[in-house]
């Protein structure tokens, strides 16, 4: 038996093995026992029988399934079987839903709860480690829910396959899933004011009558009280949405035991069994192998899908080009550059490449496809353009790789909604490329005006005006996008109601100003990322680079509402590094940059263009920009822990402006590296900025230039 027979049409393995065929049912047995362990473990949140219940749903399955009428329904129906088992298994057992805490978790034993045990497994940062100490918090139906949700947000279920597992219509599932998913961010809330120093005063007193016990009840009268308390609830603020952590943790590896014990049992002869066992723990040795070389690397990496890509998909890293020092100022010293850990070649070992886009799609789109087809991955579209015209609330594109031409603007009307969001990915690691070129002048490339999006991993390159453009856009996530070689921007968000999106580890580069001129400072167009000529609250920048644009690297101009820019790098721009005013008059909006960097910039490496708020910067690095580094002449601001380093100026600010422990008030900084060829050079497989020491200092000035 063949891994390409594992991966065949499911329903046609059930019909072979209905007739009696044994490769197709140990087919169906190694393609679907990792999705039923996560159920299972996940649910039962680690007990010491989830191994027997895996087993008994395995066999349960492989002997009603003479009985099945629908093969199309394999995998609705083996979920169903599996949550149906756990069901029985906690009204056995009396299972408690209560869970002892004596105060705030740590990172779990590994001994300790299931999810813990697996987030530990691949050192998870922060948000993770709460959301995982927040389900700690929900009671047993909720845990159930939120281990089939996680197989759904992973791709491993579709919506369909959800709502049969619980019986229920799909529509139903969405509003169980939205009520689960509101209990869960009580609960972070709650996690996130335990973990608070120092704590709240109130919180503290109301925690003198707690039992210790993380029940539902508590929950409650601690959510009500973190609602309600001004300092607690500013604490819960920039929370990421849980399906974007959840997409990020790897699925837990099968014990080779249960592999052998269901396949034996299933009367499974012996040349067989070593097969199937092969391919299933050639993903579980995958797995290990990630979290392996995570530790090794002392990084922060969440596997999104644990068997090993293609080679033509692993990530080249540049070795290191030795430069010469640039010369600094008095207060600086610059070290000889040496080589990051990522940057030295000869005996670095190869790191899995994680699978970034969508494994699963409801709609499919591929170079060769045709718009009279049905969409379907054996049929795909041919264009984006028709893709987004029929997609509905709840699906998924998936874009597979290649080069699209449109010749007219794609525009995106149909908004999800927050139960049921629409998702526009690339398939698995391919790549897809949109070619702009053709559309007209007087049109963008892509608009969008809706809600509820996630669009990842495209690249959109050569439109002779604006790439992609979201016009009063709400809660959409844009992630891992290339948008390069395009007039007047990248990426655009703009207008009245820019609420709550997030941009993640996107590139915006060599973007233009389309009369071809350079060096137009804060004011020129070709810009890398804007969101300007509006206002809304809540919208998070974080993890993007943006180089070589003929403008600004990042432009709020003339947007009025606070945006936050955390880890973000802007270099070898013609203009500004981060632009964060503008417009007739200046818009004032206080944002906040914390770990941004700014370097070989024509203009000002942070510009507040006019803006009169509040801006903060804390921790932020301008280097070796060719005017001034930190240019606060109008803004109310606080600059905290921030580097200027060899620009034309150090710092521009007025008698408004507080300031501490900045470099130029006598804090005296070391840069580790002035090489920037493994900064400036490709992402890892995961998606994140490169891993680097580059103009990082190490006494907590200046951006610390990791990805956190």
């Amino acid at each position: 038996m063949t891994q390409s027979q594992m991966a065949a049409d499911v329903p046609q393995l059930v019909r072979d093995a209905q007739r009696g065929d044994a490769d197709a049912r140990d087919a169906l047995i190694a393609a679907h026992l990792t999705l039923v362990y996560n159920v299972i473990g996940r649910a039962l949140a680690g007990h010491p029988d989830v191994d027997d219940l895996v087993q008994e749903t395995m066999l349960r399955a492989l002997r009603g399934l003479a009985d099945l009428r629908e093969p199309e329904r394999f995998r609705s129906w083996l979920v169903a079987i599996a949550y149906r088992q756990v069901q029985l298994h906690l009204r056995a057992r009396r299972m408690s839903r209560r869970r002892l805490l004596t105060g705030p978790i740590e990172v779990a034993d590994p001994a300790g709860d299931f999810a813990e045990r697996t987030t530990a497994e691949l050192v998870l940062d922060g948000q993770r480690r709460e959301l995982v100490e927040a389900t700690h918090w929900l009671d047993g139906d909720d845990r159930r829910l939120l281990g089939l949700w996680w197989q759904e947000a992973s791709g491993d279920l579709t919506r369909a396959e959800l709502a049969a597992a619980l019986d229920v219509v799909p529509k139903h599932a969405a509003v169980r899933l939205q009520r689960m998913k509101a209990q869960l961010e009580a609960a972070r809330g709650v996690v996130r004011a335990l973990h608070a120093q120092p704590r709240c005063p109130e919180l503290s007193t109301l925690l003198g009558r707690w039992d210790g016990v993380a029940d539902p009840l508590w929950r409650k009268r601690l959510g009500r009280h973190v609602r309600d308390c001004a300092l607690c609830s500013r604490r819960g603020q920039g929370l990421i949405a849980p399906d974007q952590l959840l997409l990020g943790v790897a699925a837990l590896p099968v014990p080779a035991a249960i592999v052998t014990g269901i396949l034996a049992k299933a009367g499974t002869a012996a040349g067989a069994l070593t097969k199937v066992t092969a391919f299933v723990q050639h993903k579980v040795l995958a797995a290990a192998a990630t979290a392996a070389a995570v530790a090794a690397g002392g990084g922060i990496v969440f596997a999104v899908y644990h068997e090993p890509a293609p080679e033509e998909f692993r990530a080249a890293v540049p070795p290191a080009v030795a430069t010469t020092a640039p010369a600094q100022t008095p207060a600086v010293t610059a070290p000889a550059t040496r080589a990051t850990p990522s940057s030295t070649g000869s005996a670095r070992k190869a790191v899995p490449t994680f699978i970034t886009g969508v494994r699963k799609a409801d709609i499919f789109v591929a170079p060769g496809g045709s718009d009279d087809a049905d969409g379907t991955q054996a049929h795909p579209y041919a264009s984006i353009a028709k893709a987004v015209a029929v997609v509905e609330p709840g699906r998924t594109i998936a874009v597979r790789g290649g080069t699209y031409r449109p010749e007219q603007g794609i525009t995106i009307t149909t908004s999800g909604t927050a139960a049921e969001p629409i998702v526009l990915s690339n398939f698995g690691n391919e790549q897809p490329v949109i070619d702009a070129a053709d559309v007209p002048a007087d049109q963008w490339a892509i608009t969008q005006r809706t809600a509820y999006w996630r669009v990842q991993g495209l690249e959109v390159v050569g439109s002779r005006s604006h790439a992609y453009v979201c016009r009063s856009c709400a809660n959409n996530v844009f992630q891992r996008l290339k948008m390069h070689g395009n007039a007047r921007s990248g990426l655009m968000l703009r207008d009245a109601g820019t609420t709550g999106n997030q941009i993640l580890d996107n590139d915006f580069f060599d973007n233009r100003d389309p009369a071809g001129e350079s060096g137009a400072g804060a004011n020129g167009t070709g810009i890398g990322l804007g969101v300007q000529f509006g206002d809304g609250g809540g919208n998070l920048i974080r993890g993007n680079r943006a180089y070589g644009n003929t403008g600004a690297g990042f432009d709020l101009g003339a947007f009025t509402g606070a945006v936050t820019m955390e880890h973000n790098w802007s270099y070898r721009n013609g203009g500004s590094g981060f632009v964060l005013g503008g417009g007739t008059p200046a818009a004032a909006a206080a944002h906040k940059l914390r770990h941004d960097a700014a370097w070989d910039n024509g203009s000002n490496g942070f510009d507040d263009e006019g803006n009169t708020a509040a801006v903060e910067l804390t921790n932020n690095t301008a280097f070796r920009n060719r005017a001034v580094g930190f240019a606060m002449r109008s803004s109310a601001a606080t600059l905290r822990s921030n580097a200027a380093i060899g620009n034309a100026q150090t710092d521009d600010v007025t008698g408004r402006v507080a300031q501490s422990r900045n470099s130029w008030q006598g804090n005296d900084v070391v840069l580790r590296s002035t090489d920037p060829t493994v900064t400036e050079g490709p992402r890892p497989g995961t998606g994140a900025l490169p891993r680097t020491d580059y103009l990082a200092t190490g006494n907590g000035v200046g951006a610390s230039m990791d990805a956190a």
